[in-house]
């Protein structure tokens, strides 16, 4: 399986945990929630859909509308074909949502993760984010010393361009930082909740306080 592919096998098992779709409503949540898969096209998610019954982690049952006339006119039905969640596609994407590797960091990947970071444990949550900054940290040294040996060959624009490169990978780095102080955050509430100290609680910015819950389910 390609990286790309198990990057939407993921997103739509996920969607598709949160409530059943059809082919159709899928691809605008996909198209629409997940910047990621923006340009991608039904002869795209089709095959997914495919794999993913074969492998029993998502049925299809017939409904009674028809579907967008794209999407049936590539796929040959005219009945609105409804997705659900299986028992087995539920655990195994319990189990996608608990790594916490590489992967999880790398930019697309990263960016379908975090979409899903509602339904994922606070650890994890900790996990993947700081993986992400770590990445972004060693991202950052190496454009910095690139720029440092290069500087009096390049022109203007381009040393215009890697300087805009820089800044925006130093604003990941800092939003970054702000979610990871407030999963801190959190957990320190929580544990100040289970030992029954009462004090000064940390809070959200804003004046909220963040979420007790440590799981979704």
């Amino acid at each position: 399986m390609s990286r790309r592919s198990g990057i939407l096998e993921f997103a739509v098992l996920g969607l598709l945990r949160e409530a059943p779709m059809h082919g159709y409503e899928l691809r605008k949540r996909l198209n629409t929630s997940l910047g990621v898969f923006r340009a991608f096209s039904y002869g795209t998610l089709y095959p997914c859909l495919k794999t993913l019954v074969q492998q029993g982690w998502i049925t299809e049952e017939e409904g009674g509308l028809t579907e967008d006339p794209r999407a049936a006119a590539l796929t040959g039905r005219r009945a609105k074909i409804v997705y659900r969640l299986t028992a087995e596609g539920k655990e195994h994407f319990e189990e996608l949502l608990a790594q916490t590797g590489p992967d999880a960091w790398e930019d697309e990947h990263f960016g379908v993760r975090f979409a899903f970071f509602g339904q994922t444990s606070r650890d994890v949550r900790m996990r993947v984010l700081e993986g992400r900054r770590s990445r972004l940290e060693e991202r950052l040294d190496k454009m910095r010393a690139s720029l440092a040996r290069t500087r009096e060959r390049l022109d203007d624009y381009t040393l215009e361009l890697q300087r805009h490169g820089m800044e925006s990978v130093e604003r990941e780095v800092r939003w970054l930082n702000e979610l990871i102080e407030s999963e801190r955050a959190g957990r320190d509430q929580r544990e100040q909740r289970q030992s029954g100290d009462t004090g000064d609680l940390p809070r959200h910015r804003g004046g909220t306080r963040p979420d007790s819950s440590d799981d979704t389910t």
